[in-house]
């Protein structure tokens, strides 16, 4: 039988079973938990209404702007107009291109973690869907990697933009930052992180929107919430 390390067994002395405490304190002791050598994530897991009084249910997909960034390094790719492909490199793109992207994306030679797409681009890039798809990178509007303006969504992508998507049963989770965040920075993008999700409720659901939510860290266990 394998027995949990002596890490993880120090860490469950700080357990709170079948209570809910604030934000603030959920949050201090998600901190305290974290004693790897890396600096682990900060999340947050929610469990969503979608029970519409019409309609079916409601599918919730959209993406939140944390004001203190996420502390997740992705690897960004541009495909855009050939004469825009400097003004991607300037914003901070690791990877940008035209034709000669669309041809690595064909093979399945690339390594980028999110992909932005110029309008215009969006006609050659359809048929690469089967090859996108199935990785999370084929680019969305709602998700802000369709963009014209491409140093804001460049740094947007690269500082503090993390999606956000429900499954069948209404859960979802999301980092809201790093162990290393302090604790202020952290409050600020949770209760950002909330507002937003808030904002997303339709007319069409009654009652509490958010109905539990829990925060823990990368290896560290996790705590109900149930205030500010």
């Amino acid at each position: 039988m394998k027995r949990n390390s002596k890490r993880y067994r120090e860490i469950l002395k700080n357990s709170i079973k079948d209570k809910r405490i604030t934000v603030k304190e959920a949050l201090d002791l998600v901190k305290k938990n974290s004693t790897t050598k890396f600096d682990e994530s900060v999340d947050v897991s929610l469990n969503i209404n979608l029970k519409q009084s019409k309609g079916g249910d409601f599918s919730l997909r959209t993406v939140v702007n944390l004001p203190n960034g996420s502390g997740k390094k992705n690897k960004v790719a541009v495909l855009c107009e050939p004469d825009k492909i400097d003004e991607a490199k300037k914003a901070g793109a690791d990877v940008a291109g035209s034709d000669d992207l669309l041809e690595k994306i064909a093979a399945g030679k690339f390594s980028f973690t999110k992909l932005i797409c110029t309008p215009a681009m969006m006609g050659k890039i359809g048929k690469h869907g089967k090859v996108l798809g199935p990785k999370g990178l084929m680019p969305n509007p709602k998700l802000g990697t369709v963009a014209t303006d491409l140093t804001k969504a460049v740094k947007d992508i690269k500082f503090g933009l993390v999606e956000i998507r429900t499954d069948k049963d209404g859960n979802l989770a999301s980092t809201i930052g790093r162990k290393s965040f302090s604790a202020d920075k952290l409050l600020q993008n949770y209760n950002h992180f909330i507002e937003s999700l808030k904002k997303e409720k339709p007319d069409t659901i009654k009652g509490d929107f958010i109905k539990s939510t829990f925060l823990t860290s990368t290896m560290g266990i996790s705590y109900k919430v149930g205030g500010k």
